[in-house]
């Protein structure tokens, strides 16, 4: 049970404010006005998980994202072997939304001093990570930043490819169509501040076991960030889909990235490990809280015309689940819980 005399955690407390990070991001974006003459330009849709390169019939996609606070946790675990999973797959899942295949890596490694044994752990994990994205790590850099870096900070940039007429940019979502949830491996890559910040204040070792996560709060913890790609490409192979949604920060908000003027229901959500169910407790952080947050299950998901919805369920495999539906409307909600997001 949930002490109710506890302050309720939010990610704003513990450090993070995604507010003021979009606000951040606006007064930074405003800046960004130059765009190169010549053939090969930028394909300017707002609100993508990559951009987008026009290439003539073939459309290059770009994207970058790091492995955030879930390194100060690896580090508390002495276990990096799997972060560079995560580095590859926050990337990944994020090239696929618009259709691309990912074909190229490339990381990037800030560091105070260099360790041989822990850069050859983060090896084993990147490398783990573009074999399940079938991408090549093509290369890298490590920069030695004594005067800055306290800690280590991992990220990474992927290049994927997309025909042009097999773009999906959502801006054919409508009224009627069908939201189906991928199952999440746990916390992916987003979050950690809040959780780091939950395990602290209530004194929780990181290896100490709890029962109903059958391990350590720690290695739980660690599960690294699913890699969407070669189902998803699977089932772009066969079916027709409308849009695609990475759930990483902002959690269930990242699904009003698809289009203004829609409002995606949630009437019948994927299974919350408990992993979240855990922390949600341990921090008192109500469930709006949460479902912006982190991701509750829920790691990918994709839009579809309602008599494509079974075939995709089917072909996906394991994981997959019709969960909600676009109606008419603005915003994203969860009835069952009473919650609604308007803004990204």
């Amino acid at each position: 049970m949930v002490d109710k005399q506890k302050e309720h955690m939010t990610y704003a407390r513990a450090g993070v404010d995604i507010d003021g990070k979009s606000r951040a991001i606006e007064a930074l974006v405003k800046q960004l006005k130059y765009r190169r003459s010549g053939k090969v330009r930028m394909i300017d849709l707002p609100g993508q998980f990559t951009g987008l390169i026009d290439f003539g019939d073939i459309v290059l996609t770009l994207c970058t994202d790091g492995v955030g606070t879930k390194l100060l946790l690896a580090k508390e675990m002495d276990k990096w072997d799997t972060v560079g999973i995560d580095c590859v797959a926050m990337n990944v899942n994020d090239t696929i939304c618009v259709g691309a295949e990912p074909i190229s890596f490339v990381d990037y490694m800030a560091i105070d001093a260099p360790n041989p044994p822990l850069m050859e752990q983060i090896g084993i994990g990147l490398n783990k990570g573009c074999e399940l994205a079938n991408c090549d790590l093509v290369g890298g850099e490590v920069a030695v930043l004594p005067e800055i870096m306290k800690e280590l900070d991992l990220s990474g940039a992927c290049l994927g490819m997309v025909p042009r007429d097999r773009i999906i940019d959502g801006s054919k979502v409508a009224p009627g169509d069908a939201v189906i949830g991928l199952a999440s491996s746990g916390l992916h890559s987003n979050g950690y501040t809040l959780a780091r910040k939950i395990l602290h204040q209530n004194e929780v070792d990181p290896f100490e076991k709890f029962p109903k996560l059958g391990n350590s709060i720690g290695l739980e913890l660690l599960t690294p960030t699913e890699i969407y790609v070669r189902q998803v490409l699977k089932v772009l192979e066969k079916h027709r889909v409308k849009g695609m949604v990475d759930v990483t920060g902002g959690g269930l908000r990242n699904f009003l990235r698809l289009r203004k003027g829609i409002e995606v229901r949630f009437d019948d959500p994927l299974p919350v490990p408990p992993i979240f169910s855990l922390l949600g407790d341990l921090g008192s952080v109500e469930d709006k809280e949460m479902y912006q947050t982190f991701n509750m299950g829920m790691g990918f998901g994709i839009i579809c015309a309602e008599d494509e919805a079974k075939g995709i369920v089917s072909t996906y495999g394991e994981g997959a689940k019709i969960v909600g539906r676009i109606v008419e409307g603005e915003g994203v909600t969860l009835p069952s819980l009473g919650l609604r997001y308007e803004t990204y």
